[in-house]
């Protein structure tokens, strides 16, 4: 899995600048920053990639840290934050002493672990108590994911190797875990061909939360007690 993304780290943000990508990263991180209750304090971006979401935190003024398995991907963030620190770890064993991060985020890392509850229990640990936890990951059950799923027969793509949850299965997840105020949304209804964007953004913001079982991209948020 680490030699696919860093095979395809030096194409990866293109994506982001053609139409759909731009709606997608929009609308995610308009779901992902309305959850995030934490305004400010030390940040963990875990599976940060290219640093799409370090950068957006940074900016948002927090003292973030980026972790990343692929060296690939880590060097195209480093290039965008070179006042950033940037780690190449796992994380299944994070590099962290317990009690350091106000607010974890992780986007689209968890459809490719095979242990979540492993993963969640590093977050746990390196969480301060009334710490953050937001995560955001692909919903199996959308339009959206059985059209990729389908394309990734013909075409190798990430979908390919990814696992995909629900959000009671994220919710169950957190709360198994020991986190507290458990909640989730979902948003992008439509499949990557529908042709009216403004229709889609607005059914996204309207219905994230009445809808979100068949959202393509869901977000879950808890608290360390």
């Amino acid at each position: 899995m680490v030699q696919y993304f860093d095979k395809i780290a030096h194409r990866y943000d293109t994506w982001y600048q053609t139409k759909v990508g731009q709606y997608v990263d929009r609308t995610e991180k308009k779901l992902i920053f309305s959850m995030i209750k934490t305004k400010r304090g030390k940040a963990l971006d875990l599976g940060c990639g290219t640093g799409n979401y370090t950068t957006e935190l940074y900016r948002r003024g927090f003292d973030v840290i980026g972790v990343d398995l692929s060296q690939e991907m880590l060097k195209i963030a480093k290039s965008k934050l070179p006042n950033v620190l940037f780690i190449r770890a796992n994380a299944y064993n994070l590099p962290f002493k317990k009690e350091v991060f106000d607010l974890v985020l992780s986007v689209t890392m968890f459809e490719f672990i095979y242990e979540p509850e492993k993963v969640l229990n590093e977050i746990h640990r390196v969480l301060k108590p009334g710490g953050e936890v937001v995560i955001g990951t692909m919903n199996g059950r959308s339009l959206w994911f059985l059209f990729k799923r389908f394309k990734s027969i013909f075409i190798e793509t990430a979908y390919r190797y990814a696992r995909f949850y629900t959000p009671k299965e994220l919710e169950t997840l957190l709360t198994n875990t020991g986190f507290d105020n458990v909640e989730s949304r979902g948003i992008i209804f439509f499949p990557p061909f529908f042709p009216f964007v403004e229709i889609a953004e607005k059914v996204d913001q309207k219905f994230n939360k009445n809808l979100k079982s068949i959202g393509a991209f869901i977000a879950v948020r808890g608290i360390k007690k």
